[in-house]
């Protein structure tokens, strides 16, 4: 065999196959900023990948930067900044974008930057809600998270600058919270003793009808416990399909719809730049 055949045939040997894959959606809880779907034809690599663009990729708006004018609270200044660091900021991806300069955030670009601004003087608890923005549509997620509690007398006057940041460089700019595991398929066979099972079970995965188990398809997804159930009982089985459960939590600041498209659109990006230098 000649060197340009054996390259043809190793060229063949590493060529990629794209991959068929599919999404189906479980279940959405838009309440609860969750969403839960399968993915069928894809590896574990690949929803691990998804998953850490998700933490470390997607940007969004946080606090950076707090000027304290005046804080007579019982938290110190630095907890006091922590905690509206932490707090989430909806985040308009349209108008907002990740600073390509220090320059950009020190002058306070309004392509990257936020002011922020929170005046109280009353007694009581001073809420997420109080705090005045530079752009209507970027306000904090959650109105009433307290952020500060107030005596008779006491005032708080702090200035704030958000920055789009990433959760690579800090875990307040991450979006949510993702994770994955193999898709369960749990068989119930003729349980000895049923009432025992349905006794430990905490998780709504078992409902009992003229004393014997049914499976809740739907909360088998998010049980912890399916292991547990078939140590108990050798007539409850768990096995393991190749698919893949993906669960997305989004802490408010991004819809899952708009974090599962913009962590689509950087693996994309990674891909093409990946492209370019082979």
């Amino acid at each position: 065999m000649d060197v340009e055949q054996r390259a043809d045939d190793e060229e063949d040997e590493y060529k990629i196959k794209k991959m068929a894959i599919k999404l189906q959606k479980i279940r959405e809880e838009r309440k609860n900023n969750k969403l839960l779907f399968r993915i069928d034809g894809a590896s574990e690599a690949f929803a691990n990948t998804i998953r850490r663009l998700i933490i470390e990729e997607v940007p969004t708006l946080a606090v950076e930067d707090v000027e304290i004018k005046e804080n007579d609270s019982a938290l110190y200044d630095e907890m006091l900044a922590l905690r509206l660091g932490l707090t989430p900021i909806k985040t308009d991806l349209k108008s907002y974008r990740l600073p390509e300069s220090e320059d950009e955030v020190t002058e306070k670009s309004a392509r990257c930057t936020l002011q922020l601004r929170l005046k109280a003087a009353k007694k009581g608890y001073v809420c997420a809600e109080e705090a005045e923005s530079g752009d209507p549509k970027c306000i904090f997620v959650y109105p009433k998270m307290p952020i500060v509690k107030l005596l008779s007398k006491q005032k708080l006057d702090v200035t704030m600058t958000a920055v789009m940041g990433q959760g690579k460089d800090h875990i307040k700019w991450a979006p949510g919270w993702a994770f994955y595991m193999k898709e369960p398929v749990l068989k119930v066979g003729a349980v000895k003793y049923p009432q025992n099972i349905m006794n430990l079970c905490t998780d709504n995965v078992f409902t009992l009808k003229n004393n014997k188990l049914q499976v809740n398809q739907d909360m088998v997804y998010q049980s912890h416990l399916l292991t547990y159930y078939a140590e108990i009982d050798e007539n409850i089985i768990v096995e393991y399909t190749d698919n893949i459960i993906f669960t997305l939590e989004s802490w408010g600041q991004l819809s899952c719809k708009e974090i599962l498209q913009k962590s689509a659109e950087i693996l994309i990006d990674k891909v093409t730049e990946l492209e370019q230098h082979i």
